[in-house]
């Protein structure tokens, strides 16, 4: 059984699919914060900003893989459309597995996976997608897409660009200085290309 905060059918809003429909599949659960706020001070990653705690969301509850297939089946739009599934966290590395990615296959899913890279990953998923954080054994070292929240203290992006990624992105981190954050990140990519700016639009669009 997989423990889901929430499953919904949005836009993707941040990296490379910015603006492609999809279904989102919140797993609960990371390794890197508990999830409550009374945690937060001692967690790895201080500055996450999604509920992951719990099972009480949009569809959440705790189901086998051909159950979460059928709920996003469900979900997706009677359209001739590549489908897409976004799994997400919480860290969702932690419970995703062999079985329920050929779930997700057989149900004509494409999967990504928005993961913090700390865990090896199941065969098969289609997009992967690492944020990494500062203090952290990165073990996915290869994949799509690596999207760095910035400015984050502990890490920067030199450090990162060794590793095997088709995109490298950076994300401005979302706290009270995000609007400072946006101009640094914006002059940082001006000034290495091999970086891309990554927005939070489904933020500015008030997308669920």
């Amino acid at each position: 059984m997989y423990a889901v905060k929430e499953i919904y059918y949005t836009i993707q809003g941040e990296g490379f699919h910015t603006g492609r429909p999809a279904v989102f599949c919140r797993f609960s659960g990371c390794n890197l914060w508990s999830g409550r706020e009374e945690d937060r001070h001692k967690a790895i990653c201080k500055f996450c900003d999604t509920d992951f705690w719990g099972t009480d969301g949009v569809h959440g509850g705790k189901y086998n893989a051909g159950e979460i297939a059928r709920i996003c089946s469900e979900l997706w739009p009677d359209v001739q459309a590549n489908k897409l599934v976004v799994c997400t966290g919480g860290e969702p590395a932690l419970q995703m597995d062999d079985t329920f990615v050929k779930a997700l296959h057989e149900a004509d899913f494409e999967i990504a996976i928005e993961t913090n890279g700390t865990l090896e990953l199941p065969y098969g998923i289609d997009w992967v997608c690492v944020s990494p954080k500062a203090n952290t054994d990165i073990v996915v070292q290869n994949g799509n897409e690596l999207k760095l929240i910035y400015p984050q203290q502990g890490i920067s992006p030199q450090e990162l660009e060794a590793f095997d990624f088709e995109h490298f992105y950076l994300q401005p981190m979302d706290n009270p200085a995000l609007s400072e954050n946006r101009i640094k990140t914006i002059n940082y990519c001006k000034n290495n290309p091999k970086w891309k700016l990554s927005l939070q639009i489904h933020k500015v669009l008030n997308i669920p």
